[in-house]
């Protein structure tokens, strides 16, 4: 029973974090910035893949140092692998882009973009539609799977996120 006690605080954190992360009627000062971070981060930690994805995006993007950005990029692909599609699409990104602890693969970019695309991420599917038709990434141009990757980004743009079967989370 530890367990299950223990993954519902961790949800109950979670919530907290973005709601934190989201309120408008709350001052944004240091202070609450670094409670939400300190909360996504024990979520994380605890392999909340939601967090994961959210934390590590974060720490990615906005952290100084290369240890703080290839830590962010390692929650990243944790929560990629347990099939956050948000995390695999940024996946795609580190792999095409590379940085210090992941150097850039365009065979790793590919599949994590193919993999957030079919699960329903428009812009995994835009950048392969692009690669596609200009020869990026690896991949020999061929306009009929960039027509198939642009296909599914316009279907995916036009349907509402949880009418592609994932909650809203923003």
């Amino acid at each position: 029973m530890p367990q299950a006690s223990s993954s519902l605080f961790i949800r109950l954190e979670f919530r907290l974090a973005e709601q934190l992360f989201h309120a408008r009627w709350l001052p944004r000062s240091p202070r609450t910035q670094r409670l939400t971070m300190r909360l996504f981060q024990r979520c994380a930690d605890a392999g909340h893949t939601t967090a994961l994805s959210i934390y590590g995006h974060m720490l990615f993007h906005r952290a100084i140092s290369p240890q703080d950005k290839a830590k962010g990029a390692s929650y990243v692909l944790q929560a990629a692998h347990s099939g956050d599609i948000r995390a695999q699409y940024q996946a795609g990104c580190i792999y095409e882009h590379g940085c210090a602890q992941y150097p850039s693969r365009d065979d790793h970019a590919v599949t994590w973009y193919a993999r957030a695309g079919e699960e329903g991420h428009p812009l995994a599917a835009t950048r392969l539609a692009q690669a596609y038709r200009q020869g990026e990434l690896g991949l020999a141009v061929d306009s009929q799977r960039a027509a198939y990757w642009q296909q599914l980004a316009d279907q995916y743009v036009a349907l509402p996120e949880v009418a592609r079967g994932r909650p809203v989370h923003h």
